[in-house]
């Protein structure tokens, strides 16, 4: 017996071109064969939970900090998710450890030898889509670092959940680099004025609890839950009538960004109703009706109820003995 590799053993073949053919069919060209190169994975991964957009920064080993190739990636991922209609809103994360690190420090110092700062000029963003608002919802699963343009990314996102351990902060403002990505616009909008300013001119590191306690998260979650948090928090938006939703979350964002009256921005509210929201109304009247003949315990909204996994089982058991534990601590 002869044996090639680890699991194939043939007999010795005398005949040569029997034995030729024999190697053909195995697909043998050589015992010395080295082994392929692994392909080298994409900066941006992008994939789907059921309707949930899942996109992941994918540089580890940069920490996920953004150069001019993610920036365009990202940029095309979230195009991509806002002209899928099955897909009503997405989850942005961080692969391998942390969110995102900001602006990658040695392309920017490439540039900066070049006297050329292009990617400050870029009209979607220099980190990505971040100089407009995204048509639909986007959920932010926040872990590791979370810093510098990697915050101004978070901040792109409508919510964000973060994991007790992850980091946040200006730390730009170390090496001298600006806001650029609609943080000085976002920010202030999100947690006031002077506490804007405070976080922007200080570039202090910024805790989970402060970033809650601030309004800058919607949730603290334990380490290594993040993704999974935010993908429920993404449900939780995803089984309502989508039309009345997007109509309200636009509404919200003409009132804080454009509309400077209230007077105005009560008028936009009215006037931007559409008929699919009309329709949608109609249809939620119908449904409240109904279940009020079948008894106050009938479900008023026919709202599919999510499947939940043994992993997600396992987490949420998790997050109830920490909050537990924490709770007995503060006693």
């Amino acid at each position: 017996m002869l044996k090639l590799g680890k699991n194939v053993h043939f007999n010795i073949i005398t005949n040569t071109q029997k034995y030729k053919q024999f190697l053909r069919n195995i697909n043998v060209t050589s015992y010395n064969k080295e082994k392929e190169e692994p392909v080298a994975e994409p900066n941006v991964i992008i994939e789907k939970d059921q309707n949930i957009t899942l996109i992941g920064l994918n540089r580890p080993e940069h920490r996920n900090s953004i150069d001019s190739a993610t920036a365009s990636l990202l940029c095309e991922a979230l195009n991509k998710f806002e002209a899928d209609e099955t897909s009503p809103v997405a989850v942005l994360y961080g692969i391998g450890g942390s969110f995102c690190a900001g602006y990658d420090v040695k392309e920017l110092e490439e540039q900066i030898e070049k006297g050329s700062l292009e990617f400050l000029l870029k009209r979607d963003g220099a980190a990505g889509p971040t100089r407009r608002h995204l048509r639909k919802p986007v959920v932010a699963g926040i872990n590791g670092f979370c810093v510098g343009n990697g915050l101004e990314l978070a901040l792109m996102c409508d919510l964000r959940v973060m994991e007790d351990t992850a980091v946040m902060g200006f730390f730009n403002r170390y090496m001298g680099v600006p806001l650029s990505d609609g943080g000085t616009v976002r920010l202030a909008a999100s947690v006031g004025y002077s506490r804007a300013l405070d976080l922007i001119t200080t570039g202090r590191r910024i805790t989970a609890q402060e970033a809650l306690e601030l309004g800058l998260i919607n949730r603290i979650v334990t380490t290594g839950t993040g993704l999974g948090q935010a993908v429920n928090l993404a449900c939780s938006i995803e089984k309502f009538p989508n039309a009345a939703l997007q109509h309200d979350r636009n509404t919200m964002y003409a009132n804080v960004y454009d509309k400077k009256e209230f007077r105005i921005g009560a008028q936009n509210e009215v006037l931007t109703i559409s008929h699919d929201v009309l329709q949608e109304m109609k249809e939620g009247v119908i449904r409240f009706e109904k279940s009020k003949a079948k008894g106050s315990r009938t479900k008023s909204w026919d709202i599919k109820q999510k499947f939940i996994p043994d992993w997600e089982k396992t987490e949420i058991e998790h997050e109830e003995r920490y909050a537990r534990e924490k709770k007995n601590k503060n006693k």
